[in-house]
């Protein structure tokens, strides 16, 4: 019989990580989610909590972490503009001394490690779409770079660890990504459309409309960072997971409304502070290295999210 790998969640509880926790569970592992429930919910894991070998830690990474592991998933962060701007101070603490506990517990276990990067580290690029080898055009005094520069700054860390004490990591860049179980308070446009239009209240859209990006199911995106920490050793990445199909944000807007049946007008705002004009991945590495692409179309995945919401 084979060993059932041990594997640490961290941020397990939230929208990506309780997925992520669901999908390792039913390759028959052992996980251990650990989330201090700032932007995660219990009720992303509720009901994982009668299988003996799904385990919940309530704990920050901020505070030093003691669990003997195989694979070490860091998805701990808030991710939405609203949660990670709320307190910015404690942001970046979570994103570089987070990434610097992960990482030591890795080196004593001898645990392969991921980095739950993101497409921030680009800022508001000047390169369309966005490769692994573009280093990024991002504001570091901004309202935003708490996180953007807080992820950047773990990616070093992650590669010193990999140069100075080999430590087995990789690192993936995750693009827009959506899906059930997202919070309709994240302040994230799927969300915030699909709330808007099922209250038929006014769609609000920041700026001109014009404005691109690229929307993952989550059930893809988990599926590529599966792949990403059982891929060939020496691959370290950074990969980039994401879909490749652009939308304006007009168009998700006209979308949402068709699909919800939704009586919502849409609205317009001005543009906060460093939001990027357009966001688009390129996969070729993805694909080479990983045989990944995102096989879920936009409007099957609206479906999806939308249902949720209706019941949650």
């Amino acid at each position: 019989m084979m060993k059932r790998k041990r594997i640490l969640v961290t941020g397990g509880a939230g929208f990506i990580g309780s997925h992520l926790c669901e999908r390792l569970l039913e390759e028959e592992n052992d996980v251990v989610c650990m989330d201090n429930l700032f932007t995660g919910q219990k009720d992303n894991i509720r009901h994982l909590m009668d299988n003996p070998y799904f385990e919940f830690i309530r704990q920050d990474v901020l505070e030093d972490i003691y669990v003997e592991c195989d694979q070490i998933y860091n998805l701990a962060c808030p991710a939405s503009p609203i949660h990670y701007q709320y307190d910015p101070i404690k942001t970046g603490k979570t994103s570089v001394i987070g990434a610097l506990h992960t990482l030591g517990l890795a080196k004593r276990c001898h645990a392969r490690i991921l980095q739950a990067s993101t497409s921030e580290v680009y800022g508001d690029p000047e390169v369309h779409p966005q490769p692994e080898t573009y280093r990024g055009y991002v504001n570091p005094n901004g309202v935003r770079s708490c996180y953007d520069e807080g992820k950047r700054m773990a990616e070093t860390f992650f590669f010193d660890y990999y140069r100075q004490h080999n430590v087995d990591i990789k690192i993936t860049r995750i693009f827009n990504t959506y899906g059930p179980r997202m919070r309709p308070d994240d302040g994230r446009v799927v969300s915030n459309f699909i709330v808007q239009a099922l209250h038929d209240e006014n769609i609000t859209i920041y700026g001109d409309g014009m404005q691109t990006r690229s929307f993952c199911y989550v059930s893809d995106l988990v599926e590529g960072m599966i792949r990403m920490m059982n891929s060939r050793d020496g691959f370290t990445g950074p990969v980039n997971l994401g879909n490749t199909e652009e939308f304006t944000m007009f168009e998700l807007a006209e979308l949402v409304i068709k699909l919800t049946g939704s009586k919502s007008k849409i609205v317009y705002q001005p543009l906060p502070m460093d939001d990027p004009s357009k966001r688009k991945p390129m996969i070729d590495l993805a694909k080479k290295e990983l045989d990944w692409a995102p096989i879920v179309k936009l409007e099957d995945g609206l479906r999806k999210t939308i249902a949720y919401f209706r019941t949650a």
